[in-house]
């Protein structure tokens, strides 16, 4: 059995486009042979393991599945719990523990793609704050996440090589991920 992984799916459920029923998704990972299936919230967290070692393209999978069965196009970037806890205890910026709604933490499809952040880190951002790790990166918005000018220009650069959640999203998924650690 592999360890849990966490599947984030950018995009969906947000406004009246991309809508999935998380049932839905769970039965479709299910039908990939996936285990201990579980959605996190209403917007694309799904926690999961596998009976075999999932493959280095199993995020393509992921989303050729959802488009052909749930016909809704999105970006699927996979996280596996030991990363998730490696994410968490990397975090730098204790205002995060104070508002978790304006901190954001965006994870990468790859190490590689922390090369689209570079511009970012080297910009002064005022009373928002950016820091990244192997293949993801934190986001203080002081002015919230929607006034803020940090959370649009990382959307903007990242694109879909990633995608962010808040930061009490991602407490969230880490307890079901070390849940699934525990059984």
């Amino acid at each position: 059995m592999t360890e849990p992984y966490v599947a984030l799916l950018r995009g969906i459920n947000v406004g009246k486009a991309k809508r999935i029923a998380m049932a839905d998704l769970c039965k479709l990972f299910e039908t990939l042979q996936l285990v201990d299936v579980k959605s996190l919230l209403n917007s694309g967290n799904v926690v999961f393991r596998s009976k075999r070692p999932l493959g280095k393209n199993f995020s393509a999978t992921l989303e050729r599945a959802i488009a052909e069965k749930l016909s809704v196009d999105c970006r699927v970037t996979l996280v596996g719990a030991h990363e998730l806890d490696e994410i968490i205890a990397g975090n730098k910026f204790a205002e995060a523990a104070l508002e978790p709604s304006r901190f954001l933490v965006y994870v990468l499809r790859t190490a590689a793609d922390r090369e689209i952040l570079k511009p970012l880190l080297a910009q002064d951002w005022g009373r928002e704050k950016i820091a990244a790790g192997t293949r993801w990166a934190y986001l203080w918005c002081a002015d919230g996440i929607l006034d803020g000018k940090l959370a649009t220009a990382a959307s903007r650069a990242i694109k879909d090589a990633g995608t962010s959640r808040n930061w009490a999203t991602m407490l969230k998924l880490q307890v079901a991920a070390n849940a699934l650690l525990a059984e």
